[in-house]
């Protein structure tokens, strides 16, 4: 019923900069937040950024002052600039929307299936 699909991960160099992208599609009613996510394997699942309804941010202490979570709303899209990239930044980051499908639907999150960044010289 609702779609998320990721974009623009990929290979960079330490200290350099990408900008992931997400877009959620479907029957959606009413979004109440966005975000991202990331994990590597065998870690637990880390808060990277998220982005509520009225545009209230936040971000996982990692990545504060380097990463900046934006949304358009129109298209429904959620974007992650990430800047002065580390190595510990590698990992397949996970985008999700919160939404409902109708007025009488219950709450719940959606999930895409991840893209791949790795940082690495």
């Amino acid at each position: 019923q609702v779609h998320v699909v990721e974009s623009g991960g990929g290979l960079v160099q330490p200290g350099g900069s990408l900008i992931l992208s997400c877009a959620a599609s479907g029957i959606i009613f009413y979004i109440y937040a966005l975000g991202w996510y990331r994990q590597a394997p065998g870690k637990q699942r880390e808060l990277v950024a998220s982005i509520t309804a009225g545009g209230n941010t936040d971000y996982g202490d990692s990545v504060t002052g380097r990463f900046t979570i934006s949304k358009d709303n129109a298209k429904n899209t959620v974007y992650l600039q990430m800047n002065s990239l580390k190595p510990e930044d590698t990992d397949v980051y996970y985008c999700y929307c919160n939404t409902k499908t109708a007025i009488i639907a219950a709450r719940r999150d959606y999930w895409g299936q991840g893209t791949q960044v790795t940082v690495s010289s």
